[in-house]
């Protein structure tokens, strides 16, 4: 019985006449897409210049991990005898890769802006060769944060599982790369680069914000620290916390923009999950402990304790 009615059903293939009934609808709707992309309300890149490629940009941050920290992303291995070879053919690539976005970068800011002329593609190579100059600087300064990390956290039971496997690790890593690009006031490339980091992560820190070494995440998801935060030697922040901006205006964009809105923080501070800090007047006193789900909007001098905030 159950037979006959598994032949009695209408078979599931497509129907011709259908499909083609749907489908002559498509050029139509391509029609519309294309005229509203010139509509003014609406934003587009429609043009012979490339901008920033997001794919590009993943895969500067992956070539920049293997030499950061050689052996340990490569998908080869790499030894003494072929270090050489392997560090060459990662900083090559990696200077393709990075003086072409950055030279996209510039470019889409001179049309967009109708800028002068700033030799892009020369600004571009020469912008790459002085940050991959920069490596043994941003290694070193990240080997502080790997040691800070596992000094302070016992559940760590090595450094490599920190560098393999910590997000707070990787979010630190690529805004120290990008920081040295934002110094370089290359448009673009290095937000990219920070909020990739932030989609993986949860961790968003601008590439405007200076930090000092031996800095520590612990967990880290949710932490927001703002472009024009100061962070000094030795700090640790736990996940949630804040160091933003107060409340700011409609017309904020133009009228702050380059301005300190985002507080300081001076050496040796432990501010622990959910603690809110905001305003670019804000300073937290150096050895300072700041404790869980505070809300700070004024200076605190060195040494203070929660207990001592109101």
């Amino acid at each position: 019985m159950d037979n006959n009615i598994k032949e009695s059903r209408p078979t599931c293939k497509t129907d011709k006449e259908s499909l083609s009934r749907y489908r002559d609808k498509l050029p139509g709707i391509v029609e519309h897409i294309i005229e509203n992309c010139d509509d003014s309300d609406c934003f587009t890149h429609v043009d012979h210049e490339p901008i920033p490629s997001e794919g590009y940009v993943v895969d500067i941050i992956d070539k920049l991990r293997e030499i950061l920290f050689p052996g340990y992303f490569a998908r080869g291995k790499v030894d003494p005898v072929n270090l050489k070879y392997n560090i060459g053919q990662s900083v090559s690539v990696l200077f393709d890769i990075l003086s072409e976005q950055i030279t996209h970068s510039m470019r889409h800011d001179c049309f967009r802006y109708d800028l002068p002329c700033r030799e892009c593609e020369e600004q571009g190579q020469n912008i790459a060769l002085a940050f991959l100059e920069s490596i043994p600087s941003i290694r070193k300064t990240l080997a502080t944060d790997v040691r800070a990390t596992y000094d302070g956290d016992p559940a760590a039971n090595s450094y490599d599982e920190i560098i393999f496997s910590y997000p707070g690790m990787f979010a630190v890593t690529v805004q120290r790369a990008a920081h040295m690009l934002f110094e370089s006031q290359v448009p673009l490339l290095p937000r990219i680069m920070t909020e990739h980091a932030h989609s993986l992560t949860g961790i968003d820190i601008h590439p405007g914000a200076e930090i000092g070494e031996s800095f520590v995440i612990d967990h880290g998801t949710g932490v927001v620290i703002g472009e024009t935060t100061v962070i000094g030697k030795n700090v640790r922040i736990y996940q949630g916390v804040t160091l933003g901006a107060l409340s700011l205006p409609k017309d904020a964009g133009k009228r702050l923009r380059g301005k300190k809105r985002h507080p300081t923080i001076e050496d040796d501070v432990i501010i622990y999950s959910g603690a809110t800090i905001l305003g670019g007047d804000t300073v937290i006193g150096a050895r300072s402990v700041i404790g869980g789900n505070v809300w700070i909007t004024e200076s605190v001098p060195p040494d203070t304790r929660s207990k001592n905030i109101v």
